[in-house]
């Protein structure tokens, strides 16, 4: 499937989840024009809330616990800068780049609503970067969620005074050099603007939304490869009967059992037994299939409901009102949102993979699936899928370690001033490895299914299932004897991650 990569013209505040998706797969992206006066608006009351020459947090005062210390007019410039160089202090790996591209598109936005005090010249060149392809080199680790993302934050930020790393392309370099090479000029910052650009939720935001787009692609996958296993095993789709969903009202159990029906439509393989078959009731991998993927569904909407309000709020500190030339301390950099909906995530991704691991381990089952042991031909000669199986269990477990949730841990910070933090920067960075773990299951269950469906031959599942079949054995054939299994498996996951398995069946029930 290929991505679509329409320009995405950013209005603050109103930004879709679809756009949103979009700018992380890469669609090249704007700030719409109309959201100029509100920035410049916002950088002239700054000017005239200092020229009162009361203390500001951040504007002419220190940060967190030094905010009783006032700083010179003569020394403002100096105080934005180094707050960005004292907080570029991240450790770890750097962050993917397209996650960190979108959470440079999530703080654009977000600054360009008109309540952080920053110039349109700041404005200006954060839009040209993302233009540019300039991405930040931004380490993973170092944030507590609050207040705010500040460590990452600041690598990007600094970037955007000459200081630090940026990708271009697939290639690191020193920002200064990425920003002259694309004719850009670095910053030298005004009041309030270091502190706008690291106090904030986007890195979070970032990850838990890249985690929530891949989690949607999982769970379509997951939906197609659970009824190839139900064809396979022979199981029933009289489980799947609208009247039994209706009656607990649960609205992904419907949906989930509607596309598990729709799948299933037409298939020789399910009226081959649909009389005379002794078996009364299928293992709750299928037969629970509505239930408990259904559930997953309703939890990640609930997800995307609240990651959408946050990728369109405003969460740095202090915010500048112009109306009244008021800047008001308080507390939206607390990522406690992001951190519940990072948590909400993790419990998903961790369902979804382990219910396909317990269809894959009933596959392999002959007493279970009726199938030839471990899905070979020729079992004892050959294992077949005896170790797929048991690298599927090993990454659902580390999943279920994983999901453990983040939000409810907290540290004290800054000298006990920021005494409650969420950790969602973690809680929601954590997420595309789960991901990524859970989309292997499936790769395998993928890969033990259409091997089980072989099996029936000469019947043949529905339309939509083979269609899926042929995808896959076009580029994996059928497992008569043993053989490298690694390959088959990278080939597996990756129709599951570019979304040609989901894609192949037509439409199926989404997250947003």
């Amino acid at each position: 499937m290929e991505w679509k990569m329409t320009r995405v013209m950013m209005r603050p505040g109103q930004v879709s989840l679809a756009e949103w998706r979009a700018i992380y797969r890469g669609a090249p992206v704007g700030l719409d024009p109309a959201s100029a006066p509100a920035i410049a608006a916002s950088a002239a009351a700054v000017e005239r809330i200092l020229a009162k020459g009361e203390p500001v947090y951040g504007v002419n005062t220190g940060f967190g616990k030094l905010a009783s210390v006032r700083i010179e007019a003569c020394d403002l410039a100096t105080l934005q800068r180094n707050i960005v160089l004292s907080h570029a202090a991240g450790t770890g790996e750097p962050s993917p780049a397209p996650v960190m591209r979108l959470m440079m598109a999530l703080k654009l936005a977000s600054l360009a609503q008109g309540a952080s005090g920053v110039r349109p010249a700041t404005i200006a060149l954060m839009e040209a970067m993302l233009a540019r392809g300039l991405t930040p080199v931004i380490p993973a680790q170092g944030s507590v969620g609050a207040s705010g993302d500040l460590a990452p934050l600041a690598h990007m930020a600094a970037t955007l005074i000459g200081v630090g790393e940026i990708f271009v392309g697939g290639d690191r370099k020193p920002a200064l050099e990425a920003l002259e090479a694309a004719g850009l000029s670095p910053l030298v910052l005004g009041p309030k603007e270091g502190l706008a650009l690291l106090n904030g939720t986007q890195f979070s935001t970032a990850n838990a939304l890249a985690a929530l787009f891949e989690a949607e692609a999982l769970f379509r996958a997951a939906l197609v490869t659970g009824a190839l296993s139900t064809e396979a095993a022979k199981g029933s789709d009289t489980p799947f009967d609208p009247r039994i969903h209706a009656l607990r009202r649960h609205v992904g159990q419907i949906e989930v059992a509607d596309a598990l029906r729709g799948l299933m439509a037409g298939s020789e393989i399910r009226a081959s037994h649909l009389k005379d078959d002794a078996r009364v009731q299928d293992p709750y991998c299928l037969r629970c299939q509505p239930q408990v993927m259904g559930a997953a569904l309703d939890i990640l909407r609930q997800a995307a409901t609240t990651l959408g309000t946050e990728a369109n709020g405003v969460s740095d500190n202090p915010l500048i009102f112009p109306e009244t030339d008021e800047a008001l301390s308080g507390g939206n950099f607390h990522a406690e949102p992001v951190a519940f909906a990072a948590d909400i995530i993790a419990l998903a991704i961790c369902e979804i993979g382990s219910l396909a691991e317990r269809r894959i381990a009933m596959l392999v089952d002959p007493a279970l699936s009726g199938l030839p042991a471990f899905l070979t031909p020729k079992p004892g000669l050959n294992s077949g899928f005896m170790i797929p199986q048991v690298t599927a269990a090993a990454l659902v477990s580390e999943n279920k370690q994983k999901a453990y949730p983040a939000s409810v841990d907290s540290i004290p910070t800054s000298a006990n001033q920021e005494d409650h933090v969420s950790m969602a920067a973690h809680g929601a960075r954590r997420l595309l490895g789960m991901a990524q773990n859970a989309t292997a299951v499936i790769g395998i269950e993928l890969l033990a299914a259409v091997q089980g469906i072989d099996f029936h031959a000469p019947l043949s599942s529905s339309a939509a299932l083979e269609t899926v079949r042929a995808v896959l054995r076009a580029q994996v054939p059928h497992l008569s004897d043993d053989r490298h299994f690694h390959p088959d498996m990278e080939l597996a996951q990756a129709l599951v991650r570019s979304g040609a398995v989901a894609g192949a069946v037509g439409a199926l029930p989404g997250v947003a």
